[in-house]
């Protein structure tokens, strides 16, 4: 076991501050990571403050994580020591059903073991995440980084950056596909992205009159003001696909009116309470919802290498982990453009 430092949320109700937890020591088949960068999503808040229920404290979030591995296990091929890794949303499944099988983990019948706030599959030991300065990993959910890109813009691709490349690539996105993508946030600007490197032609659309230039610095070819009802008429019946990234309450049947006969919503945003779907506005163009989560290990890698290769990372800013309190402030009020990223030097000082 090797002492290692953390910030950690003690109860929902506290912030986050110093905490110093025990990493196991590497086995057969692991591999030891000293984490660089750790990005820091949405979900952390939600999971810190316990709103989705069954959070687990003391908790230590991060599941964005890139650093370079210190040791490895004796059975590990893939890795050695010097190299750069990285974690993402989960580091264990049950490995043998259907869909772990299948390389789509994030599916696993008998639940993935999030990175944190979850519990290891042999011991039921709590997991815990990347604000922290290692981890200990399995090398079978561990990823390949590659040196040719920022690594503090590398980390949220891990979650962000699959988030959205996984449904893009799964209804088969590209040249001649009109796409709209729905919120310009931490996953909305990965959407926007992902879906002009693929070929498509992406519109923004937003609330905010003032993200229309990031937008088009983005690649987004069009911006369209959602609060304008002149720009929502011109807009119906116009997209194949809308990826929507929102997570605040808001109403489906106005986006769904924005689709074309056999158009889907991809929905990877949580808003917090049920959204309404008229049947109407799904049966009268053969419409659908379909709904993404995250990717599996062989999917994320591979995103993580066209990545590399097209020099597609997030837009960061990277925060000591002494500031993580003010940065989920600043979350919630919109104010980052568009992740924030753990330095964990900060934790080594």
């Amino acid at each position: 076991m090797a002492a290692t430092n953390a910030y950690a949320a003690m109860d929902p109700k506290s912030p986050l501050g110093p905490f110093t937890l025990e990493r196991r020591t590497p086995g057969p088949n692991d591999v030891q990571i000293e984490i660089l960068y750790c990005g820091v999503c949405h979900s952390d808040i939600h999971q810190v403050r316990d709103e989705w229920g069954g959070s687990i404290f003391p908790m230590v979030p991060g599941h964005e994580i890139v650093g370079r591995v210190t040791a490895v296990g004796a059975q590990v091929t893939q890795f050695k020591p010097g190299d750069l890794a990285g974690v993402g949303c989960f580091v264990d499944s049950c490995r043998t059903c259907p869909n772990c099988q299948a390389g789509i983990e994030q599916y696993c019948d008998e639940g993935m073991v999030g990175t944190y706030n979850g519990r290891e599959r042999h011991t039921q030991a709590p997991t815990y995440g990347g604000y922290s300065t290692q981890i200990v990993v399995d090398e079978k959910y561990t990823l390949r980084v590659s040196d040719k890109l920022p690594l503090a813009g590398v980390a949220p691709l891990l979650c962000a950056g699959i988030t959205t490349y996984s449904p893009l690539r799964h209804v088969g996105v590209g040249k001649g596909h009109k796409v709209g993508v729905l919120g310009l946030g931490g996953l909305g600007h990965m959407a926007v992205k992902f879906a002009a490197s693929f070929g498509a032609e992406v519109t923004m659309l937003s609330s905010s009159p003032s993200k229309e230039a990031d937008a088009r610095k983005l690649g987004a070819h069009h911006f369209a003001l959602t609060s304008d009802p002149a720009t929502m008429k011109q807009l119906r019946n116009h997209f194949d696909f809308i990826l929507n990234t929102v997570s605040a309450p808001h109403d489906y049947s106005t986006y769904l009116n924005l689709l074309r006969t056999n158009g889907t919503m991809i929905v990877v945003g949580v808003p917090p309470s049920p959204s309404a779907v008229p049947a109407f506005d799904l049966i009268m163009q053969r419409r659908s919802i379909i709904g993404s989560l995250i990717g599996g290990i062989r999917e994320t890698q591979e995103m993580l290498d066209y990545c590399a290769e097209h020099n597609i990372v997030s837009e960061v800013e990277v925060i000591p982990v002494q500031q993580i309190n003010e940065a989920y402030e600043r979350m919630i009020k919109g104010d980052v453009r568009y992740r924030f990223v753990i330095d964990t030097a900060s934790l080594r000082s």
